[in-house]
Order: C-alpha cells, then sequence, then structure tokens
C-alpha cells in the first residue's frame, strides 16, 4: 500500500481541522487525573476480585475484560449468575441462572478516564455536578458519600448495586436484599456491606492502608476508596492515545499513513461527506452529547413504557435522567478511539459489524425499519430470545423511535465507505492497546477464581 508523508495529511486535513484550533485536538497528561500507582496496583485487583459482587460470582473485569477490550464482545451483557467471558459466556444454570439480560451494552474503558469524561453511562445518570453535596448527580442523589475522585469513580459505585449486574436477587445474600430496596448507604447498605468484606481481609487492608494517607486502620475503608482505586486502574490500562490520528496533531513528522486513511479522514471531517464530526468532535471524537440516532431497540428493555404499553421493553434513554421528553431515545455520543475493537456498537450493541453501524449513520430510518436480528451477538436461551426484539418487531414502537431521529441521511458511495472505515479502523487506533493481558492480575486476595 503506498505510503504518504506527514505534510500530505497536513495539506488534506489542514482545512478541517484548523476550522478549530489544531491545539484542542492534541491529547497529553494534563487532560488526566494524576496518576497513584498504588491505587492503581489496588484498583487491579478490585477490578477483577468477584468479593464485590453479592453472591461472589462474578467481577466488574467480566463485563470490561483485557480479553474483550475493556468490554465484553456481546450486544447485551450476561451478568451475575453466569459463567465464562465474552462470546462464550453461559447464562447459568439452575437457581443460579440470571434472569434477564442487562439492558445495555456493557461499555468499553478506553481513554473516560480523561477529565472530558465528566458524564457517563448512555443516558448521562452520572455527572460532575459543582451543585451536589458529593460533587456528582447520580440516582443515588444526596445518598451519594462524598470523597469520589471524579466521574469515573462515581460510576464504579453502581454496578455493584444492581441486581441483575453485581449484587444478586433478593434472597440470595444481605447486599442482594438491600440492594432491593436501593438500601446503598448507612451501615446495612451495599456500598458499606462490601466494604466490610474488604475491611475483614487482611491483605486488603494492607493494601488499602498502602494507597491511602486516611486510612490508617481496617475501618477506615469505605467503599468510595474502592470505587477511587478502580477507577485509578481504568483510567491507566485504557488510556490509548497513540494512534495515527494523535501523531498527526502533535506534528509527527514521521507519521505516515496510507492514502485510504487519509481519504477517509477527509471524509469523516469534511461538512459535505461524512460530517461525522458534527457530533464525533475534538480529541476523543465526541461532542459529549445526546442524540436520538435511531438505533434499534433490542433486549429486556430499561422499564420504560410508550402509552398503551406495560411491559417495560423500552428505553428513553436520557429522557430518564431529564424527565423531559424531548430527551427521549437520545443517547450519549461515545468516543471512537478504538472504535474498531468496542463492538457491538449502539446503546443497546444492536450492530455487531462496525461498517453496518456506519452505514446506519447514513440513512436511520431505513436501517431502522430494515434491521434483522442476526446484527445482534446474544447469548442464546430460548425464554430470553423470546423478548429480545418484541419491541423492535413492533411497528408501533420502531415508529417512535423513527420519529426522535435527528440527524440526516448522507450519500456516500460504497468506495468512499470503505475509505472511511479504513480511518475508523486504522486512523483511531493505538495499536499498542491491542494486548492489554499485563493488565490481569495471576490472584485476587479474597483467593476466588481470577479467569472469568
Amino acid at each position: 500500500m503506498k505510503k504518504l508523508t506527514y505534510i500530505c495529511l497536513v495539506t488534506l486535513l489542514s482545512p478541517v481541522l484548523h476550522a478549530k484550533s489544531i491545539d484542542s485536538y492534541v491529547v497529553n497528561d494534563n487532560d488526566f487525573y494524576p496518576r497513584n500507582s498504588s491505587k492503581e496496583e489496588l484498583g487491579k485487583l478490585l477490578m477483577f476480585d468477584k468479593i464485590l459482587s453479592g453472591n461472589q460470582n462474578i467481577s466488574c473485569a467480566s463485563c470490561h475484560h483485557p480479553f474483550t477490550d475493556t468490554g465484553d464482545g456481546l450486544s447485551l451483557p450476561v451478568g451475575e449468575g453466569g459463567q465464562g467471558l465474552g462470546v462464550v459466556r453461559d447464562t447459568g444454570s439452575d437457581s443460579d441462572a440470571i434472569i434477564e439480560r442487562v439492558p445495555r451494552n456493557a461499555p468499553h474503558l478506553f481513554n473516560v478516564g480523561a477529565k472530558e469524561f465528566n458524564t457517563l453511562f448512555f443516558d448521562g445518570r452520572v455527572k460532575h455536578d459543582v451543585n451536589q453535596v458529593s460533587g456528582f448527580m447520580t440516582p443515588a442523589g444526596n445518598n451519594l458519600p462524598i470523597g469520589l475522585d471524579n466521574p469515573l469513580a462515581a460510576q464504579a459505585m453502581f454496578p455493584v448495586t444492581s441486581a441483575t449486574e453485581m449484587a444478586g436477587q433478593a434472597g440470595e445474600n444481605p447486599i442482594a436484599n438491600a440492594a432491593s430496596i436501593d438500601n446503598l448507604a448507612g451501615n446495612d447498605g451495599v456500598w458499606n456491606l462490601l466494604a466490610e468484606r474488604l475491611r475483614n481481609n487482611p491483605e486488603y487492608v494492607a493494601l488499602f492502608v498502602s494507597a491511602y494517607d486516611d486510612i490508617n486502620q481496617a475501618s477506615d475503608i469505605t467503599f468510595v476508596h474502592a470505587a477511587n482505586a478502580i477507577s485509578a486502574f481504568e483510567a491507566k490500562t485504557a488510556r490509548c492515545t497513540n494512534t495515527l490520528f494523535d501523531r498527526y496533531v502533535q506534528d509527527d513528522e514521521k507519521t505516515t499513513v496510507s492514502q485510504e486513511v487519509l481519504e477517509g479522514a477527509e471524509i469523516f471531517y469534511n461538512t459535505d461527506k461524512g460530517n461525522c464530526a458534527s457530533c464525533h468532535s475534538g480529541p476523543f471524537q465526541t461532542d459529549q452529547k445526546f442524540h436520538a440516532i435511531g438505533v434499534p431497540q433490542i433486549g429486556p428493555g430499561k422499564g420504560d413504557n410508550l402509552p398503551g404499553y406495560t411491559d417495560g421493553h423500552d428505553d428513553f434513554g436520557l429522557e430518564r435522567v431529564t424527565a423531559n421528553p424531548a430527551d427521549r431515545f437520545k443517547f450519549r455520543t461515545p468516543t471512537l478511539r478504538q472504535i474498531a475493537f468496542t463492538g457491538p456498537w449502539g446503546h443497546d450493541g444492536a450492530y455487531s459489524d462496525l461498517e453496518a453501524m456506519v452505514r446506519h449513520h447514513l440513512n436511520p430510518v431505513t436501517a431502522l425499519n430494515n434491521y434483522t436480528t442476526n446484527n445482534a451477538t446474544l447469548i442464546s436461551r430460548p425464554d430470553l430470545n423470546a423478548i429480545d426484539f418484541v419491541a423492535q418487531n413492533d411497528p408501533v414502537r420502531r415508529a417512535a423511535i423513527e420519529a426522535a431521529i435527528e440527524i440526516e441521511p448522507r450519500d456516500l458511495s460504497d468506495e468512499e465507505i470503505t475509505k472511511l472505515m479504513a480511518f475508523l479502523n486504522y486512523g483511531l487506533t493505538d495499536f499498542d492497546c491491542l494486548n492489554l493481558n499485563k493488565d490481569i492480575p495471576a490472584r485476587v486476595p479474597s483467593g476466588l477464581p481470577v479467569a472469568d
């Protein structure tokens, strides 16, 4: 493949990138929070330790594993009760079988430790907010403890409170019982019960004492400390900022890139072509906003109901947070860093093929109404399969999603799409991040299995 020099890249992209200061595309250490190696090492162990789940059968890494590019490779996760990793995970058996799929895709962790990511989750339900006592707006409201380092740490407080993700079902364990009634804070709340497990583990106590100046003994440990450590590990291991795009904007004259990638970048940024940067802007290719683009609704849903429905299979997205009907079906714009490896794509993982996801953007109405179930990657089980496409197969529900679509169709040839895909696949990939196996611990302090 013919190689072009850095000068060619400047010539081609300068008009579109320099419309906004080129400095705004440069990523450096100041874009991330200060590092703490002791917190990172502790966070690595906590990330992979099933001690933080109600039934001690799943870890954070089960759905955000290095083997599966910090996600799980599934459209919708198989949470507490399942066994195995990624596409070979099962749905559990007998009384331990999962009761439903996790209703949204497991988001990847690449670069979400950057300061720019001050709003997290597909619906933005965790957000930095100086008006809150804790500093964050979250579903916990005033029950969220103070002391969290950043939004990523605030986000880490919540998977452990979800019955389908990590807590388990009411009646199975004290943590699940507390979670079932939204008892998060206090001595008998989810977070303190989990912290008590850590306080009772001498190895963890020593690690917490080493990592934190305000911890001198076991009784000082809180789940806030655990969440801060997990976020430190995630931010370190998933920082991936050495792509062709990065080297270009950092004026690395040694950068070479293929003609196809160059032309794909031009299509991406050109307002008369892909116009992708109208939403996927800035150094991380996201405007950090919310948009309705008509992604098909699959899976069990988030409990929302269109008028006339009571089955909970809808997902209203941002409206769940703002209570504003104008925000219905809007979801957060994802970063495109490592996009080639972070599928399936969409808030519910509706697309397992990246090009199919790209083509959806070009004509979302047609894509929504012609969606086929083989686009999804789901672990099969008859009772789960029976409801996976209830919402998508309902013309009324599809029409509601269609009516909310806010992006205009784009006309790109197959050749242009191929070039655009080259930019996404190669221009935005940090190849140093394709093997994160070094961040998997050989063992964890609880003694529980690490593999899944």
